[in-house]
């Protein structure tokens, strides 16, 4: 019989979407098979203490931490665990289901790879700039990706020169427009803005959680996803379509009032979902992604224009979160693509292992150099 593997399952986080973790946490959980792996739960508080435990996750959601632990990261990439009360618990590989900042923006990817910890999702880069919305639309423009028009400042600037910007959004934007904080997710922050008078309170409330801000024009659109699964060959999921109960796709029609609705597949021209797949794809692999994300897109209605909106490399992870719904319409079950995001896991690591870190200065290589 293989022996188990140790499977570090990350949750919680420094972030405002840390309950939203915790839920997406419990399905990645209930889903892995003990006849696999051996999981450790382990929880990051608001405040950036590290925890773990007996029913970690439920100590988590009751916010009482009483009979849970902290535990201290080995420092030795040969010896990869972690330490509670003097204890040594090793792991094979970390499956961090955080999502925002300090979990899904390359921090804690790039602690893993310090430390040598293979883990689940992408890495340090991708991460980073997929969660920079002006980041990522920056790249993605400049790779010739059409994407929504749009300016961005940061928190400076605004409180320095808010007349200035307010003008340059009336003149290259417009209204409706969609105020956003550059680094959140689960659209924490988001504002739809339909008149001047409501603008600069928007603005203000973005700025409460980021210092980067992104002012996007506002379409009449559908909002269409698609999954993307694998390292340096990626495929797509059908395309699904979130048909929206409210303004726009905010947090609570995602999590709290349920009146918005999902659509797999969307109902498209099949050239259309095949195009948006493309660009699926095209969008993942310009930004290096690895392992998975899902990459939300527009169409225009009135002109037909396809859009990228943004990419999420650790989606929402609910059995009935658009992510694993939209695999599990490619024939790819919840608890098996788990599966697969573990081999992914460990076969980027594996091909991050064969990088020369060192070279003798003297070789024929780097005198021929």
């Amino acid at each position: 019989m293989s022996k188990k593997i140790n499977v570090a399952v990350v949750f919680g986080g420094q972030s405002g979407e840390h309950e939203v973790s915790l839920v997406s946490a419990s399905g990645v959980i209930s889903a892995m098979s003990p006849e696999k792996y051996d999981v450790i739960e382990i929880g990051i508080t608001s405040d950036g203490k590290w925890l773990t435990g007996d029913k970690c996750l439920e100590s988590f959601k009751k916010h009482d931490f009483k009979n849970l632990k902290e535990l201290t990261l080995s420092l030795n990439p040969e010896k990869i665990g972690f330490y509670v009360d003097g204890d040594f618990f090793g792991l094979d590989i970390v499956f961090p289901v955080l999502h925002g900042p300090y979990g899904e923006d390359g921090t804690i990817q790039g602690l893993f790879d310090i430390l040598h910890i293979p883990y689940v999702g992408c890495g340090v880069l991708a991460s980073s700039t997929s969660m920079d919305k002006l980041q990522t639309k920056a790249l993605w423009e400049a790779a010739g990706l059409k994407v929504v028009p749009y300016i961005g400042f940061n928190r400076k600037a605004w409180k320095k020169e808010s007349a200035k910007i307010v003008e340059e959004i009336k003149k290259k934007i417009g209204f409706p427009c969609f105020v956003k904080p550059a680094n959140m997710g689960s659209s924490v922050g988001i504002s739809k803005v339909k008149k001047l008078e409501d603008l600069k309170k928007s603005i203000d409330l973005a700025c409460e959680f980021d210092r980067r801000i992104l002012v996007e024009k506002g379409l009449n659109v559908r909002e269409i996803e698609c999954a993307i699964l694998g390292n340096d060959d990626p495929v797509a999921s059908p395309v699904g379509e979130v048909i929206v109960g409210g303004e726009f796709y905010d947090f609570y029609d995602k999590y709290v009032n349920g009146v918005s609705k999902t659509e797999i597949p969307a109902k498209l021209d099949k050239k259309v979902a095949q195009e948006i797949q493309r660009i699926s794809v095209e969008a993942y692999k310009l930004l290096d992604c690895s392992g998975l994300s899902r990459v939300d897109s527009f169409i225009d209605i009135d002109s037909g224009d396809i859009y990228l909106n943004e990419i999420n490399t650790l989606p929402g992870f609910t059995p009935i979160s658009m992510y694993p719904k939209m695999m599990e319409a490619c024939g790819i079950n919840y608890a098996d693509l788990i599966d697969k995001l573990i081999s992914l896991g460990f076969e980027r690591f594996k091909e991050k292992q064969k990088n020369k870190v060192t070279f003798e200065s003297g070789t024929e290589w780097y005198k021929k150099s």
